[in-house]
């Protein structure tokens, strides 16, 4: 019993260090909000005005961080790299242009190899930019432009793991990104430039024209008036699974579907004096062809559908979409 009792000792104290981790960084996030003001809009103005790119650059743990903040900022509209300070000195400074605009993190700001970057900043008049936890350290007092990241501890027992520190930075840099995209109007057509491969880039790469089955002569269009079986046939040879009613002045009026004809056949002793305005499905679910493809697939996930009907402006039929369209485009 005392073996398990310990057990469940130790697991408890786990589960409260964990919670305790997740209040240390949530507070120390919240607080950043207090600490933007005039600098967060000069950091802006200075980026934006910037005919070159944002040079992020961190020491250790800092430097993870940067590398992921110049990773946003580049996937957002801004271009950015990382500059490793160790490497910096041994030519790697290069990088940097006097069109450029540097970021520098440390958390102490006294971080040896960023000190050593900053002649070249200076004397090239390059805009500095100091995420760091004392402003009245050697980058805080060189910055042009200051934002306080400091905590008031880490969330390591020993306090010495940046742990809540470096959340507090990334959170400032994401919200440094943010802004920044939208000043410059950054939109979805722009984000699928940076990111045409992936789910994030799928999701908006395709609009459903480019996907959809458009061909004229392979499209199983019935008129409401045709009889059930006509469009059975017609839906066999078609092998799509459906047929799209139309009326008299071609627009859509209802579905027929696989599961449609089974319901018909257990319902009706006699199909053949059916017509398809009889048995159709009424106001079948339709997209446009200029509609995002993530967006058709929401719609057959909400109704449990398995293809839509494409209609223009006028709701005539133009086309179907079928899930597998999307599976092979890799969007669903």
């Amino acid at each position: 019993m005392e073996g398990l009792e310990l057990e469940i000792i130790q697991k408890s104290t786990m589960l409260e260090l964990a919670k305790e981790v997740f209040q240390i960084e949530s507070d120390s996030i919240l607080k950043l909000k207090d600490r933007i003001n005039n600098n967060l809009e000069e950091a802006i103005s200075i980026i934006i005005a910037s005919k070159g790119r944002v040079i992020v650059t961190g020491m250790g743990k800092s430097g993870l961080i940067g590398r992921k903040i110049a990773a946003t900022l580049s996937s957002t509209g801004t271009p950015s790299y990382f500059l490793h300070p160790a490497e910096s000195t041994h030519g790697d400074s290069g990088i940097i242009t006097r069109e450029d605009v540097v970021i520098a993190i440390s958390n102490s700001g006294e971080t040896t190899e960023l000190l050593n970057l900053l002649p070249l900043i200076k004397r090239f008049e390059v805009p500095l930019i100091v995420f760091a936890g004392n402003k009245n350290s050697t980058l805080g007092r060189c910055s042009d432009v200051y934002f306080d990241t400091s905590v008031e501890k880490e969330a390591c027992p020993l306090g010495k793991a940046p742990t809540a520190s470096t959340t507090a930075t990334l959170a400032m840099g994401d919200a440094l990104a943010v802004c920044l995209l939208k000043k410059r109007g950054f939109s979805t057509e722009d984000f699928l430039l940076y990111h045409p491969s992936g789910t994030l880039g799928k999701g908006v790469l395709y609009i459903v024209k480019d996907l959809m089955l458009k061909d004229k002569s392979l499209l199983p269009i019935a008129h409401e008036d045709d009889t059930f079986l006509e469009t059975v046939d017609l839906i066999s040879k078609k092998r799509l699974g459906c047929a799209l009613i139309v009326n008299s002045d071609n627009k859509l009026t209802g579905l027929i579907t696989d599961g449609d004809i089974r319901r018909v056949l257990l319902r009706y002793p006699d199909v053949s004096i059916l017509s398809n305005k009889m048995v159709m499905t009424r106001n079948p679910k339709v997209i446009s062809g200029a509609d995002m493809a993530s967006k058709a697939l929401a719609l057959m996930e909400k109704y449990s559908i398995t293809s839509l009907a494409v209609c223009d402006e006028n709701n005539s039929p133009i086309g179907i979409l079928h899930i597998h369209d999307l599976l092979r485009a890799g969007v669903a």
